[in-house]
């Protein structure tokens, strides 16, 4: 059954998702050369960057005019996208004094449809597309498959972060649950690893 739901919060029964070591492969990970689109127009390859980058990665946000679904608030780790991406926004300046010096979302959504998420979300900082899932399928990143948007991809990423330095995989979250601490709980690892 369809219903129209509050993008901002997180119902108290959402399933918890659990670590099924899908992400274990990643730490100490030196990333390919992997161009991605982004909403401000660039191309970014995030294997070039110097310093730390923080990626949180996102399975799609929805939009207000879309109807949300049981079958994917079902899914462990689906629903929470607009508030890990608010969450994000809120502590930008903060993830950058502790050392970020670039913050970006990431999901397999086109970057038209991302646009829109930017926009209305105020973010500070843009989103990557992998909608070609090359990023995705080269580093083996965990998917699962759903009912796409029109014109979107049914392939959809697990809900994580990533902290990469110089290139290189230095800290990776996963599962992260709830989606709208994801930002305090990569501030917290910041802080103790400067």
């Amino acid at each position: 059954m369809q219903q129209r739901y509050d993008m901002h919060t997180l119902p108290d029964d959402l399933p918890v998702p659990i670590d099924d070591g899908a992400c274990d492969h990643l730490a100490g990970l030196p990333l390919p050369s992997i161009r991605l689109s982004s909403t401000d127009g660039q191309q970014i390859d995030l294997a070039g960057l110097p310093g730390r980058t923080v990626v949180y990665i996102y399975p799609r946000t929805g939009r207000p005019d879309q109807p949300g679904s049981a079958e994917w608030d079902a899914i462990a780790g689906a629903r929470g996208c607009t508030p890990q991406s608010c969450g994000f926004r809120d502590h930008d300046a903060e993830l950058r004094a502790l050392g970020a010096s670039a913050l970006f979302g990431l999901s397999t959504q086109t970057t038209d449809y991302q646009r829109e998420a930017v926009e209305r979300l105020h973010l500070p900082f843009p989103l990557l597309s992998d909608n070609r899932l090359v990023f995705t399928r080269t580093l083996r990143l965990p998917t699962f498959e759903f009912e796409p948007y029109p014109g979107e991809s049914s392939t959809h990423l697990k809900r994580m972060a990533l902290v990469i330095r110089d290139g290189r995989i230095e800290k990776v979250f996963y599962p992260v649950f709830p989606p709208d601490r994801n930002a305090e709980d990569v501030m917290a690892w910041l802080r103790t690893n400067p």
